[in-house]
């Protein structure tokens, strides 16, 4: 099913689609990875930081400097918060969260592991309205579900993980009829192990679909790890100049 809206369908290009980093490894392990959000023309939307599964326990002086140069390149700043599927204590989730503000100037949060089940949303509701109300500015929220959820939850979140895996599942996905109510900056696909044969076939899907947020690499993981993410794709000067300049559909 296509997701395109009349607007997007007139034109035949979705020209707004940029990169989501699901988080690199620390800005030792990975500095090259984290340098090249900075440069000039990169058409990143986010970048999550995870310190230590959150923020850790005291501040990093090497993410404390990233999270500087980040900010300075106008590169938006997510700090990792899991939600163990809702089972996480909202106690936890809350200070976490305060952390990231208070060490590393955070723009927003991701949410990873979030519910997606109907049972979940009051949950997560309760936790965004609270996130929201932690800092001054707009705070931006992505529920890392990894699947289509529930309806609702795209009321209470400004992007949507809906979907995360490999390519050979990615390839024979189908997008659920409700988020062709939505725009597409509302959706975030992130592919692993897609070859760089298949680059601009995975790029039109996730138009296709309406995700306006992804991420592509040919890396590859097991399930419910996400080392697969922690460094740059083989191709990955493809994919930006790919990203950066539109792909007709």
């Amino acid at each position: 099913m296509s997701h395109l809206t009349a607007a997007q369908a007139a034109t035949g290009t979705v020209t707004d689609t940029g990169l989501g980093v699901p988080g690199y490894a620390h800005p030792l392990l990975a500095p090259v990875e984290w340098a090249e959000l900075t440069r000039p023309g990169t058409p990143v939307h986010w970048a999550v930081l995870d310190v230590a599964d959150g923020p850790g326990e005291r501040p990093d002086p090497h993410c404390l400097e990233t999270a500087g140069r980040l900010r300075a390149a106008g590169v938006r700043l997510l700090g990792h918060l899991g939600l163990d599927h809702g089972a996480r204590p909202f106690g936890d989730v809350v200070s976490d969260a305060q952390r990231y503000l208070d060490w590393y100037k955070a723009d927003g949060f991701y949410l990873d592991r979030a519910p997606a089940d109907r049972a979940g949303l009051p949950g997560v509701r309760r936790i965004s309205a609270t996130l929201e109300a932690l800092r001054e500015d707009k705070v931006h929220l992505v529920l890392g579900h990894g699947t289509h959820p529930y309806p609702g939850y795209a009321e209470v979140a400004d992007q949507l993980v809906t979907f995360r895996g490999g390519w050979t599942d990615y390839r024979w996905s189908q997008v659920a009829e409700w988020t062709a109510d939505y725009p597409a900056g509302r959706f975030v696909h992130l592919v692993h192990g897609v070859p760089r044969t298949h680059l601009d076939e995975a790029l039109r899907i996730a138009r296709w679909q309406g995700a306006g947020t992804v991420f592509m690499t040919d890396r590859r993981g097991h399930p419910g790890q996400s080392d697969q993410f922690h460094t740059l794709p083989g191709y990955w000067d493809e994919i930006v100049s790919r990203i950066g300049r539109g792909v007709s559909e």
